[in-house]
């Protein structure tokens, strides 16, 4: 047998490493990376608005054109807050919330748009670099920082481009308009308006659907039923809605009415209202005290109302006062009576306020 040794060759023909390779400890990798070369910034293209002073100037005016656009459309947003009534559709698909969205947003869109154009046009756009640095820079940087942004506000041309810069200051300035006119939806005051209903002496209580007008015989005891007063349902001498659209909404969130039937021995009238009911017949506002959510689950046994949404729960046998949970005044009651006709009919509007309570709640009513 030979004494001599050979490296050992695998089966395959790889060469296995040597024993000093095999004794050197591997290289860390950032250790063994080499540095890369910096390859420099691009050559510099001029823009054609750079070498031409004609595409420069129409450059100038588009930009200015947006601008200017925008506050005609800024303008146009108020003129169709004023002058498009809240419920009118026009060519069956034209309407007041789609001419503001299209106005408002076409200003802001044109703004960006223009802003865009003028960075990439007109702005300086030679490249730069700016190496990382820690969290806290020095004074000096600080310093450079400032001076960098300064001259980066003479390089943007905003100092000697009239044109641009007044129109830009015009469409961002204006945008404020519609802001102001948008704060009419807050007013005006409501003044009295919160203390009255659209009830009146003499009018009738409707079923709230089909608005036929209810009679003592058509409310069973134990039972409920949704009303609404007959005006809802009243047409004017051209033969139009007395209320429709938006007032009509605005009307029945605070006239909507519950009809329960109860058993005149179990009923305990609140103070002044012993003669309000009409056979056990009882008129409640349907809109919670607490925050005006409607409701209507009713359990005859009990004589108890509950509210949906935070379970105040009411008493109508006891002049609907509250019974649990957070709502803090009765339910406002409707007085009652019964006309030459034998439908039942208010003699008043509500003698409180109705829905959720609010500081004044408790002043005296015109």
């Amino acid at each position: 047998m030979s004494s001599e040794s050979h490296d050992a060759q695998p089966s395959d023909g790889v060469a296995q490493p040597t024993g000093d390779e095999v004794a050197r400890p591997p290289r860390n990798d950032i250790e063994s990376a080499e540095p890369i070369e910096n390859p420099g910034l691009p050559e510099h293209l001029p823009r054609p608005t750079d070498v031409d002073p004609k595409l420069e100037k129409r450059a100038e005016r588009q930009v200015a054109g947006m601008f200017t656009a925008a506050i005609i459309l800024t303008i146009g947003f108020c003129v169709a807050y004023f002058t498009i009534p809240k419920d009118a559709v026009i060519f069956g698909w034209f309407s007041l919330n789609l001419a503001l969205g299209l106005t408002l947003g076409g200003a802001l869109f044109l703004i960006g748009i223009g802003a865009i154009q003028w960075a990439k046009k007109l702005m300086k756009d030679h490249e730069i670099i700016e190496m990382r640095h820690p969290a806290r820079s020095s004074d000096e940087d600080r310093e450079a920082a400032l001076g960098v942004l300064d001259e980066g506000v003479a390089e943007s041309g905003f100092g000697r481009r009239p044109l641009i810069r007044r129109s830009l200051i015009g469409a961002v300035a204006i945008l404020g308009l519609p802001a102001i006119v948008m704060l009419r939806d807050l007013g005006p005051l409501p003044g009295n308006k919160l203390f009255h209903t659209v009830w009146r002496k003499g009018m009738r209580v409707v079923n709230d659907v089909s608005g036929i007008p209810l009679r003592p015989s058509d409310i069973e005891v134990g039972q409920l039923v949704n009303a609404q007063p007959a005006v809802f349902f009243e047409t004017d001498s051209h033969g139009h809605a007395v209320f429709h659209g938006t007032e009509l909404l605005q009307a029945k969130a605070k006239a909507s009415v519950i009809a329960v039937r109860i058993r005149p021995d179990d009923i305990k009238p609140r103070k002044g209202q012993a003669n309000w009911d009409v056979d056990g017949i009882m008129v409640y506002s349907k809109i919670c005290t607490h925050v005006g959510c409607p409701i209507s689950l009713w359990e005859q046994q009990t004589h108890h109302l509950l509210c949906p949404c935070h379970q105040t729960t009411y008493d109508l046998a006891d002049g609907g006062k509250v019974i649990f949970g957070p709502g803090k005044r009765p339910l406002p009651q409707l007085p009652l009576a019964v006309d030459s006709d034998g439908y039942l009919i208010a003699t008043s509007d509500f003698h409180e306020p109705v829905g959720p309570s609010f500081p004044e709640v408790n002043q005296h009513r015109d």
